[in-house]
Order: structure tokens, then sequence, then C-alpha cells
């Protein structure tokens, strides 16, 4: 029997049943499909969160204080350890190969202006800002340069706030209140939207110095270092390092780059498209599964069919291809029926609800589509060993 023959019998068989194969393709359908809109969701969240956190740029070094592993000591050790101040950050600017740094104070109060209140975020950040976080100013400008530790009272609005407290008024020149103190409107930031549900317009922009007072803080939040491209993070972050040792007289902060958290995010994103992948491939193997239990029926009845053929010269071998060959033709076409759904459920599900990304990963639909097709072969192998090794005689007395 030629090879032409073999691939014409097993389509002829998945042909001739056409419910049984539509039932057991469906099976195999229905797990690639879930496969790949699990990751493509997943993959479409991975990429939407990494683009939230690179936002602000990507040559960054955010530093804390306190450090994060645990030690040893005492717990009257850990009250000597020093906060970060205006004055680290100013020391922080003068390294090599830093070109800004922002001491970041946050929290939340009432910013009104006449009759209107509303609550909101308010930063305490410096005059590089805009600079280091790639914010712009859409009217007036950001905060002068002043020292941190005797600014003057100006805000910067970002945009959500300037429309609730002043619809289509000129906010620039005008004073508002935030807790106890007046301030004067100095400019109205662009529009940044949301990062991971965070509304970055409804705030407001204060001096460092005057958020500590406001919250009542005698330490900073974080310090953010900006860099120059094409620097090492982590020599950046050995140099600053060993300023602040030098300053506080032992490493009671914790410095983070950016390469190293989007590290970490990174592996946990993939872990997490790996996971729901998995999920789908539950399906498939459910599929897989109908296709050993198709196949072995098959078997069953066909055994006349398998003894006709092993009369005429067939060889063991020759049957064993022929119905492996059906159950990788019963895979195959319903792993290309699952990748259309599934890519093509990704696609709309990305249009109709446009805030939940989808992004399909074309590396995972093509083993998808392998998968379903090695799931086929095996499960065709055990009723394909089981079909060849059939007597001829005892096969055709089977009618």
């Amino acid at each position: 029997m030629f090879l032409r023959d073999t691939i014409s019998l097993s389509l002829n068989a998945v042909v001739s049943h056409r419910l049984r194969s539509f039932l057991t393709a469906l099976g195999i359908a229905v797990g690639i499909a879930a496969v790949v809109l699990l990751t493509s969701l997943g993959e479409g969240i991975h990429r939407y969160v990494l683009a939230e956190f690179t936002q602000f740029g990507t040559n960054l070094i955010g530093i804390t204080p306190g450090k994060t592993n645990t030690t040893g000591l005492s717990g009257g050790v850990i009250s000597n350890v020093r906060p970060l101040s205006l004055a680290d950050a100013l020391a922080l600017e003068r390294l090599p190969r830093v070109i800004a740094t922002v001491p970041v104070i946050q929290g939340n109060a009432a910013v009104e202006f006449e009759q209107r209140s509303r609550r909101t975020y308010v930063f305490g950040v410096g005059a590089a800002a805009p600079q280091v976080w790639q914010i712009r100013v859409a009217q007036g400008r950001f905060l002068p340069p002043d020292d941190p530790r005797s600014a003057r009272a100006f805000v910067v609005l970002g945009s959500t706030v300037k429309k609730e407290l002043f619809d289509d008024q000129n906010p620039l020149g005008q004073r508002l209140r935030i807790g106890s103190e007046q301030y004067r409107i100095m400019g109205v930031m662009e529009s940044k939207g949301q990062m991971l549900g965070f509304d970055l317009d409804d705030a407001v922009y204060i001096p460092a110095g005057r958020a500590m007072a406001l919250f009542n803080r005698n330490s900073l939040m974080e310090i953010d270092l900006l860099y120059t491209a094409g620097s090492r993070s982590e020599d950046v972050a050995r140099r600053a390092k060993e300023l602040l040792i030098t300053l506080h007289g032992d490493e009671d902060f914790t410095i983070i780059t950016q390469d190293q958290m989007l590290d970490v995010l990174g592996s946990v994103l993939d872990i997490l498209t790996l996971a729901v992948g998995a999920l789908g491939g539950i399906s498939l193997l459910v599929g897989g599964v109908g296709i050993l239990t198709i196949m072995t029926i098959a078997v069953h009845e066909r055994t006349a069919e398998i003894g006709l053929l092993r009369a005429l010269g067939a060889g063991r071998g020759q049957v064993l291809a022929l119905f492996i060959g059906e159950a990788i033709v019963l895979s195959g076409l319903g792993g290309v029926a699952g990748l259309t759904i599934g890519a093509g459920g990704a696609w709309l599900l990305g249009h109709v609800v446009p805030a939940l990304p989808t992004h399909t990963p074309w590396r995972y639909v093509l083993f998808a589509e392998l998968l379903a097709v090695f799931i086929g072969l095996l499960a065709g192998v055990w009723p394909a060993r089981r079909a060849a090794r059939l007597d001829p005689i005892e096969a055709l007395r089977a009618e």
C-alpha cells in the first residue's frame, strides 16, 4: 500500500463518519481555543503591566528608607535608622552620571477653591519631577527650583483636579487651600491617564518639604534618581549606596533599580501566562482522551476492514500508519479550528472590552498546534497498535 493510499484511506475514514469526526475534533478545538485565548489574555496583561511600569522611563533608581532584608539585630537598633532626608536627595544629585533626583512624599488631602472642594492625592516632589517621571506641563510651568527645605507655597494641578475645581476657567495665578495653607497655582499637567487603576491626573504637586510638614513626616517616602542613558544601573546604584552609607553610617535603606523591578515583574508575569495556558491545556487533555476513546471504538467497528486489508497484503506497519494518520488528521483539523476560534475570540474580546488587553503570542499558537498533533499521535498509537496486531483470519470472522 502506497503512502497516498494510506492518506486517502485516513481521510475517507474521517469523512465517512462526519458526526463522530466532528465531535472528536471539537474536543481538541475547544482545548486549543482555551489555550490560545487564555495565553492571549496572559500575554496582553503582561505587556500592559510592563508598559504601565515603564511609562515613567527605564533609567530610574528608587531609594526607600529601611532595609528590606531582616537581620538578627535587636529592636532597639532598628529605632536608630536615619530617615531619608531632603539633604540626601541633594547629595545624590551630585553623583556622576546622575541627571536629577526627585524626593517623594505622597498623601491624601482636601483641596479647596472658593466653594468647591475635592479630596485628592498630594505629591510632594522636586522641580525635576517632569524630567525624571516623563510628565509634561500643559499650562504654565512646574514648581520652581527652590531650596526644597524652604520652598515657596506653589502648586501644580493634575488635569482632573483642574477640571473639577475650575471647569474652563484659567487657574494660573489663583490661590487654593491644601490643608491649612494657601498655595498659588503655577501650572496644570497634561493628562497621564491611569497606572494599574491609579488615576495620575487626580493629583496635585507641591514642594516635598511642605508635603513633609503637611503630613507630619520626618522622612521621605522615596527618592527617585534619573541617570544618563547608556550607564550601567548597577554602577550608579553602587555609588548611591556608598554615598548614603557615608551619610547615614549604615545601610539603612533599600535601592531598587528599574532593571531589577522589570526582571522580577517579567518573571512573575511569565509564570502567570504559563499558568493560564496550563489551565487551557486541561481542556486539551480532555480532547486527547476523546480521540483515544473514538479511535478505540473505530478499531472495534472496523475489525473486518482491518482483516481484509491484512488479507490483501497490508503489513502491520501500514495498518498502524492508517489509524495513526486518522488520529493526526482529527487532531490537526481540531487544532486549526481551535486556533481560529481562540485568536478570533481574543481579537473580538480586545475590541469589545478595550480595557481588557489581549495579545496573541504566535509562539504559543504554534506550540498549541504542534501539541494538538502530538496528542492526536499519542492517542492514536494504542488503538493503532491493537489494530495492527489483529490476526487477519480472526478479523475477517468478526463480520
